[in-house]
């Protein structure tokens, strides 16, 4: 039987992906998102949309109104590690303080089933090949951990949602995100953030000719070509591990690393971008931005053990491919299908 569930942000990249794949396994699926970054046209018409804002605890309330929630998945939150560098007080203020709400509502309203978007960015310079969930947070003679404010807020939510399921009973899921890539395969759900910050969705503008140049932040790290090295995930695979973690709450909460393990360093993102578009386009090579590390890779042994995941979407030109698809059909993203559409 279906279960009721409230997204909070799902009118974002990776929560309308979750969104559909809710619905699509026949639960109900209510939206709460402000629309500051997401889109209406991303929520999907079997979904019932609540425009609020998690700083607005009168708004929560009114989303809770007249609902029972099965479950609550949290999407919601500023995103940007490089914006976090420069606006911290926003990240570790506005992050912290809409979940805490948000949890407060649940307690409130009887709900014990939580999953959490966070992000592999709470683990600083480990020094390890790939991460596991019992990695260090940073090393003890780093000077801060997370290495960014945005990793910061995200590792101080996992800290309370502990808190949480100690003094109200809140089972927890944490789903920690490397990088999140792709679109969907044939509904219109694609990456649309303005500003744009992603490597991928960039790199298909350039071969649109929508950007002159692209611009790639360091390459004297220590990697095989001195490029940051990521873990890239489809984001519809990303959606699944959503969908199994809901079950597995039965059972008691959990942290999952969710990331294919494999990694790819930006000049090979670059070169999968030129083989799917069949486009050349200019690289300048700029200095390292503050808050990116030189290695980030999952593994993701946990929850291929414990809920049987593993990414469809294997290799990195299938998911730039899916990415290039909905790019090239609808280059002014969501705006553009809103005008089509009247």
């Amino acid at each position: 039987m279906g279960r009721t569930i409230l997204v909070t942000g799902g009118a974002g990249y990776v929560g309308s992906h979750c969104v559909a794949a809710l619905l699509e396994a026949g639960h109900r699926v209510v939206v709460f998102d402000n629309l500051h970054q997401g889109h209406r046209e991303a929520v999907l018409p079997q979904a019932e949309l609540v425009v609020g804002d998690l700083a607005d605890r009168d708004a929560i309330a009114a989303a809770f109104a007249g609902r029972r929630y099965d479950a609550i998945m949290h999407f919601a939150g500023n995103i940007q590690v490089g914006e976090s560098m420069r606006r911290p007080f926003l990240y570790l203020g506005d992050n912290v303080q809409c979940a805490v709400n948000l949890l407060e509502a649940a307690a409130a309203h009887g709900v014990s089933r939580f999953v959490f978007s966070s992000t592999c960015a709470i683990f600083g310079a480990t020094g390890r090949a790939s991460i596991d969930e019992d990695a260090p947070v940073a090393p003890e003679d780093a000077p801060v951990a997370p290495g960014s404010p945005y990793g910061e807020s995200k590792y101080l939510v996992e800290r309370i949602l502990a808190w949480a399921e100690r003094v109200h009973g809140i089972r927890y899921a944490i789903l920690r995100y490397f990088n999140a890539c792709g679109a969907h395969p044939h509904l219109p759900l694609f990456e649309d953030h303005d500003p744009e910050t992603h490597l991928i969705p960039i790199a298909l503008d350039c071969a649109l000719g929508r950007r002159e140049e692209m611009q790639v932040f360091g390459n004297d790290y220590d990697t095989p070509d001195g490029t940051c090295l990521r873990d890239y995930v489809h984001v519809c695979d990303l959606a699944a591990a959503h969908l199994r973690v809901l079950d597995r709450l039965d059972a008691g909460s959990r942290a999952y690393n969710v990331g294919s393990g494999n990694g790819h360093s930006v000049r090979e993102v670059l070169d999968a971008v030129r083989r799917v578009t069949g486009v050349d386009f200019p690289v300048r090579m700029l200095p390292r931005r503050p808050g990116d590390l030189p290695r980030l890779v999952a593994d993701p042994s946990r929850i291929r053990a414990e809920l049987g995941w593993t990414p469809r979407y294997a290799s990195i030109d299938e998911i730039v491919s899916t990415a290039w698809r909905w790019r090239r059909a609808h280059p002014g993203g969501y705006a553009e299908l809103a005008r089509a559409r009247g």
